[in-house]
């Protein structure tokens, strides 16, 4: 289902992802994805849309003492060739090599994990996308979104790091997007409830929990 040539596929720059972000945001990155995990999740099904090279399956790992059954889905092979590698302990873990609103599991789930994810889409790939997966997350569920943010208070220097960013992986990832799409406004209108909010890198990050009613 995947192949280098095809938008937002980061195959290129997947041996030296962590380490680029670890060099520009620190920690920030991987504690903005974790943040989340800490609240009780509503069951055990769990879908991880664009998992990167999975740091997200060692956390769960090390924090869930229940056994979860996880999907996987990331459209790099390179990057899920590094997510198979992880110690996702005790979880059953299925990994699936595609785009994320190509899925079709012939199930629900309990809680969706978007770790930036959004940043890549256009507008109207963004709505293309949360649809599906909001079809494929059950009543009560909940959404573990975090990705970049830029509002009108945002300082200077938040857009044009996020434009050197795009800049940066449309070349080496064909990234199709040049800003943020309005994922807030998609949840909105999808009638969820956002029930924790925090952020990081002086706010250039958001985690957020959605609840789906």
């Amino acid at each position: 289902m995947s192949s280098v040539n095809q938008k937002n596929n980061y195959n290129r720059v997947a041996s030296i992802y962590d380490r680029l972000a670890g060099i520009i945001f620190g920690s920030a990155i991987s504690r903005s994805q974790f943040s989340l995990l800490r609240y009780p999740l509503p069951g055990p099904r769990i879908l991880i849309a664009g998992g990167g090279t999975g740091a997200l399956l060692e956390e769960l790992g090390k924090t869930e003492a229940i056994p979860l059954q996880i999907t996987f889905v990331e459209l790099s092979e390179r990057m899920l060739h590094k997510a198979q590698k992880r110690n996702a302990g005790i979880h059953e873990v299925r990994f699936i090599c595609g785009a994320a609103e190509q899925l079709n599991t012939g199930h629900s789930f309990d809680v969706i994990i978007t770790p930036f994810l959004f940043d890549n889409f256009t507008p109207a790939k963004a709505r293309e996308v949360f649809g599906h997966l909001d079809n494929m997350l059950a009543p009560g569920g909940t959404w573990l979104f975090t990705d970049f943010c830029i509002d009108p208070d945002s300082p200077w220097w938040h857009s044009v790091l996020l434009r050197l960013m795009y800049g940066f992986f449309k070349i080496l990832a064909a990234v199709e997007a040049n800003h943020l799409p309005d994922t807030g406004s998609l949840f909105a209108a999808a009638g969820y409830a956002c029930e924790k909010e925090l952020f990081f890198y002086r706010n250039f990050i958001r985690s957020a929990l959605y609840r789906k009613y």
